[in-house]
């Protein structure tokens, strides 16, 4: 069977799962049989399909994170990174980084001999560092295959990608208003006008969209498997695209990269523990976070009074001035992340908030964009995966014919050598994506995230207490109104206390009386991320949320006939 039979074998068999009365844009769901949560419903369509064919948590996010690269092109992309934290339900739980490095001939005196004094945000030189998110998938895929008996081809789980890549998806508001509010960037770039707004004419929402160029790179790829993007011929001409726009990277330094499985950072947290990523991404600050806000009582607090938004923000500046001094890429810096997340440590900088009066903050780092998205089967295994272009269509550069856009992950990076995370050749930035678990008694109990920028520390901290500290729904934990401190992305200013206009007035007044620098933002703002929440209960019921800020939805496997109709 070809690959595109094959993807439209798997496009009839959504629109037959869809007819059968799914509710695929439901913020809850509820199964015992596997959940699944994103900020797409078309993803999250995809990935409820594969749990109700049998297939395993992995396979089910590979689906997942496939779809969203395509109907979430301003957000993720091929042409970019991507983290997963794996749990097996038996005691093992392990993290596949895909931070891809600098190229060979980046470096600090590459930029300088062109004049810049940083590197540029968009355009060729932003896109300086390999795409991980392929390898992620890959290694992932073998996990699944070597240790979880997985069955789906690679093929199957990314026909629903390749489909609606060719046959079109109907726009959100998102995408159009990236490209309206960047298109000064975006015009530098005739390749990229002419996959993303053909014409020059800016598709509008509701609009079919379809990405042609992208479609046939995703049939490759399926094709020839994730070693394809990298040491085989869709790998040569990605590289040469790259240099044809001005990149530094090139086909070799495709061909050097590996993704790796990596040890998880964890943390104690009320009777169990809270895994993330390790350097060179912010999940030592995430776990900070919630290690300073365990030594305060949060249970029984109003999650929309001033007291939990003002420890939630006190604990975010402490953590990220951490991050601002220490985080880079462990192989080429010292991270101690180990007395970073000590107890001692933690307790010292918890002593430092005082619950009545605001400190100063002053924040560095790279703003980004993102997606998350998190599985769990029937066996109890989960995943929570997070897939990044940096900011929204990343370098606004795309790779030759291929239809992808590239990154610019190494925006981030420093010209100062003296810096955690000054720019060298091989280096890895450092991350703004964090994929947690929480676990009791060796089992995964809460699957969480968000996207969000800089600001994905504080937001999952945010659901996450709100859920577990004080036991709110999923939905209302995430429907809630956030406050962000400091910045997420974009230009908004780094060190205001923003706050959704959902909060009272009441509360903005107080936090302003404690000494913060508060402002308003939209009732339900993109700016404070897209997150999603899976829940297991005792008696082995799965809950899982989508957030009402994105386009998502969460979906549980219908326990009785799963699977008719599906084949």
């Amino acid at each position: 069977m070809t690959t595109s039979s094959v993807a439209l074998d798997a496009h009839a068999a959504y629109l037959r799962f869809n007819f059968r009365k799914v509710i695929l844009k439901s913020n809850v769901a509820s199964s015992t049989a596997g959940v699944v949560t994103s900020p797409h419903h078309l993803a999250t369509a995809a990935g409820l399909e594969v749990l109700s064919q049998g297939g395993n948590a992995i396979e089910a996010a590979l689906a997942v994170g496939a779809v969203l690269t395509v109907v979430y092109p301003h957000m993720n992309g091929i042409g970019g990174d991507a983290f997963f934290m794996i749990d097996d339900a038996r005691g093992s739980v392990s993290g596949i980084d895909g931070a891809g490095p600098a190229g060979a001939a980046v470096s600090i005196e590459a930029y300088r001999q062109r004049g810049c004094s940083a590197i540029p945000k968009r355009g060729p030189l932003a896109a300086n560092t390999v795409a991980g998110m392929v390898a992620v998938w890959g290694e992932a895929y073998e996990q699944s295959s070597a240790e979880w008996g997985g069955k789906l081809s690679w093929e199957r789980l990314l026909a629903p990608a390749c489909a609606f890549a060719r046959d079109g998806f109907a726009l959100n508001q998102g995408q159009p208003g990236a490209m309206q509010a960047h298109w000064h960037d975006f015009v530098q770039s005739q390749a990229f006008i002419d996959n993303f707004a053909p014409g020059g004419v800016i598709p509008q929402p509701d609009s079919v969209f379809r990405q042609l160029a992208l479609a046939d790179t995703m049939s490759e790829l399926s094709r020839g498997g994730a070693e394809s993007f990298y040491r085989g011929a869709l790998g040569a001409r990605i590289g040469a695209g790259l240099q044809r726009e001005g990149s530094l990277l090139d086909a070799g330094d495709l061909a050097r990269f590996h993704c790796r499985r990596v040890a998880p950072l964890r943390i104690g947290y009320r009777g169990g523990s809270v895994v993330n990523m390790p350097p060179p991404t912010v999940g030592m600050t995430a776990l900070a976070i919630l290690g300073i806000l365990e030594r305060f009582d949060l249970k029984g607090l109003d999650p929309l009074s001033a007291r939990f938004v003002h420890l939630h923000a006190e604990a975010a500046k402490l953590a990220h001035q951490v991050r601002d001094r220490y985080l880079g890429d462990p192989d080429f810096v010292d991270v101690p992340a180990a007395r970073l997340l000590s107890p001692a440590y933690i307790d010292e900088m918890a002593a430092r908030i005082d619950p009545q009066r605001a400190a100063p903050f002053t924040q560095g780092g790279a703003p980004g964009d993102t997606v998350w998205f998190g599985v769990m089967d029937a066996q109890q295994r989960s995943v929570s995966a997070i897939q990044s272009l940096c900011w929204e269509y990343g370098s606004g550069i795309m790779a030759g014919d291929t239809g992808i856009v590239w990154q610019n992950r190494g925006h981030g990076f420093s010209l100062d050598s003296r810096h955690a995370n000054a720019l060298l050749p091989g280096k890895r930035p450092s991350h703004t994506l964090i994929a947690p678990l929480y676990m009791e008694g060796g089992k995964t109990r809460i699957v969480f995230g968000a996207m969000g920028g800089e600001a994905q520390p504080q937001v999952t901290a945010q659901v996450f207490t709100r859920a577990h500290d004080l036991g709110l729904p999923l939905d209302v934990a995430l429907a809630a109104p956030r406050s962000v401190i400091g910045r997420a992305w974009g230009d908004q200013s780094p060190t205001t206390l923003k706050l959704e206009r959902r909060f009272s007035q009441e509360v903005f007044d107080e936090l302003a009386a404690m000494g913060h620098a508060v402002e308003w933002f939209a009732p339900y703002s993109d700016y404070m991320g897209h997150a999603g929440l899976i829940r297991l209960d005792e008696d082995g019921t799965m809950h899982a949320a989508s957030d009402p800020r994105s386009d998502g939805a969460a979906a549980g496997v219908i326990v009785q006939a799963q699977d008719r109709g599906l084949q």
